[in-house]
């Protein structure tokens, strides 16, 4: 371990000590909010129990606490957390027997990594960790918990966040975040979820499931479902980071490259969405200037390696390639006026083709609307409509509301625009569309 200042001597009474113990405790808290997600899904292979792996990271961070503003701050933070809580394991099993019980027999002992962990603290505490995230992301994400649950175990136990940064970021108490989290984690023992890569052959099936909860995660950030906040930075910040984590992971998938893509594409847009007062700014409307182009070049260096491992794979572009492609073709455009919604019309034409949904031939409408005008727009909205489709969506009637007013029908367009208002649970968002209700209002008056 490498020290910042002799072992043994109390912090608060050198001179300047009181600096160096808050130092020492910002380095805990900086390490256990990186770290977190590493160390537990480390000590979950070891143990074979989420539960488990938790307590002893607990131990760890008590451990850290105690012992980096007396001895200093390690060179390696997260491989002196994991030595530390195998330690604690091994203790812990030898003097409680009940302890030692809560190990599951499908579980690697503890006691087997003794001699590694003692002899060489550095090198364990960092083997397999790769792998261990994945086995982590994969397990959160099993088909056997609900989505809701999916998403929230995943933003816990790989993304590090807490119970009330969930909370906050989905607008709900602490309390009933930490019963869906007890209740997947005891579902997951119970099922005897395993916590492993799927073999080759379930892994396409499985990753769908991964990359669509960090799809949720960002969007609920990106346009928020409730609450009085429209953009939710941190939670789209998370899921990006994630996504990261994912593609670095598994560098072969095109796909994960895909999500990468899309969602830095679409980060790089989040801070023009809402204004200083919280009001929400479409797309047109927006500031370019204030687009995040490191984000754009992120996005277009993952498109990237999505369109090559495409290629290696011999397969097309998969659903997230060609949105993040769409996303692409956005960020290029200088002003609204200079955006090529002819290429992003054919995006979503194959789009469409490729991945038939309602929501994709919405879009669809929005851009065909802005090639051949408002009237061929509305055609495949009202196509929609008759079948019955997106009759609670609340973006159904405001794209409808939107090409309506474009084409003078300014009546119709305030009871679409009304209707949008009714049916979603954003603040911000019902705010605009009653704006627009009363615009319309206002100019049959």
């Amino acid at each position: 371990m490498s020290c910042a200042q002799p072992p043994g001597e109390d912090d608060s009474a050198r001179p300047g000590g009181y600096k160096s113990a808050a130092r020492a405790r910002g380095a805990v808290e900086a390490a256990w909010r990186i770290e977190w997600p590493q160390l537990v899904a480390g000590l979950t292979r070891v143990t074979g129990d989420i539960d488990t792996a938790e307590e002893l990271a607990q131990d760890a961070l008590v451990a850290a606490l105690e012992q980096w503003p007396r001895e200093g701050i390690p060179a390696k933070p997260g491989a002196w957390l994991m030595v530390t809580a195998k330690r604690r394991g091994i203790d812990r099993i030898r003097r409680d027997a009940t302890f030692a019980r809560k190990l599951p027999l499908l579980g690697h002992d503890l006691l087997t990594e003794e001699q590694t962990v003692y002899e060489t603290p550095g090198a364990s505490a960092e083997l397999g960790i790769p792998d261990d995230l994945l086995r982590m992301m994969f397990t959160t994400c099993h088909p056997a918990l609900s989505q809701q649950a999916q998403v929230t175990l995943t933003l816990r136990m790989v993304g590090g966040l807490s119970v009330e940064e969930i909370g906050r970021a989905y607008v709900v108490p602490a309390a009933s975040v930490a019963q869906r989290i007890v209740r997947a984690k005891r579902q997951i023992r119970e099922q005897r979820i395993p916590y492993e890569v799927p073999e080759s052959s379930e892994l396409a099936a499985r990753l769908t499931a991964v990359l669509e909860v960090l799809y949720l995660i960002f969007n609920e950030g990106y346009a928020a479902t409730s609450g009085d906040d429209w953009v939710r930075v941190e939670l789209c910040d998370d899921a990006v980071r994630l996504a990261r984590i994912l593609s670095g992971l598994l560098p072969a998938e095109p796909e994960a490259h895909g999500l990468t893509a899309l969602l830095e594409l679409q980060s790089s847009r989040v801070r023009a969405r809402s204004d200083e007062s919280n009001r929400l700014v479409l797309l047109p409307d927006q500031d370019r200037t204030r687009w995040d182009r490191l984000f754009v070049r992120r996005g277009y260096a993952a498109l990237g390696l999505a369109h090559n491992a495409a290629l290696r794979r011999g397969v097309p572009p998969g659903r997230y390639a060609l949105q993040a492609a769409i996303a692409a073709t956005h960020s290029m455009a200088t002003s609204a006026a200079d955006t090529d919604w002819r290429r992003i019309a054919g995006l979503y034409a194959i789009l469409a083709q490729r991945f038939p949904s309602p929501i994709v031939e919405l879009n669809r409408a929005v851009a065909v609307a802005m090639v051949h005008g408002p009237a061929a727009g509305l055609e495949l909205v009202d196509a929609i409509v008759a079948g019955g489709q997106l009759d609670g969506y609340h973006l159904r009637y405001a794209v409808r509301g939107d090409l309506l007013v474009r084409l003078g029908r300014r009546e119709e367009a305030r009871t679409e625009f009304l209707r949008a208002a009714e049916l979603t649970a954003n603040a911000a968002e019902r705010q605009l569309l009653s704006d627009r209700a009363a615009d319309c209002a206002d100019d049959v008056g």
